[in-house]
């Protein structure tokens, strides 16, 4: 590992873009280029996972963690844990005129790799990688 930021947020929309902001500056302060398809990718991801607790997560969850990692190899790790034991379903593909459905299909097709470490009664994490060239 070489850098990690961990951010607390309320269970409120205005999170999500809050955690795009944040993650994207942690990014750039890491050496990590503005428009880069990494970079891009690991804000889309920390949007996408950050969005699902929002929607998804316990009603009485007041906030959430998110964390983003950037490791020695160049790839990123995006995890985002909340309370809730339930684990998140990948679905048949929605629709392109759905408008829900879409978050974890878009983390399996962007992640290298993706999934969900149980945290016993304190819930669940779910991850994402992102990237996989040296720096």
């Amino acid at each position: 590992m070489l850098r990690r930021e961990a951010l607390r947020l309320p269970r409120h929309p205005a999170s999500v873009g809050f955690a795009r902001h944040r993650v994207r500056q942690h990014l750039a302060t890491w050496g990590y280029a503005e428009g880069d398809a990494l970079t891009e990718d690991v804000v889309l991801l920390a949007s996408e996972l950050a969005a699902n607790v929002v929607r998804h997560g316990p009603i009485l969850q007041r906030e959430f963690e998110l964390s983003v990692t950037a490791r020695a190899d160049g790839s990123c790790l995006i995890a985002v844990s909340d309370a809730s034991p339930a684990q998140p379903v990948l679905q048949s593909a929605p629709g392109s005129d759905d408008e829900r459905g879409h978050g974890l299909h878009l983390v399996d097709q962007v992640a290298r790799t993706w999934g969900v470490r149980h945290r016993g009664r304190h819930g669940k994490t779910v991850w994402a990688l992102v990237g996989d060239t040296a720096r």
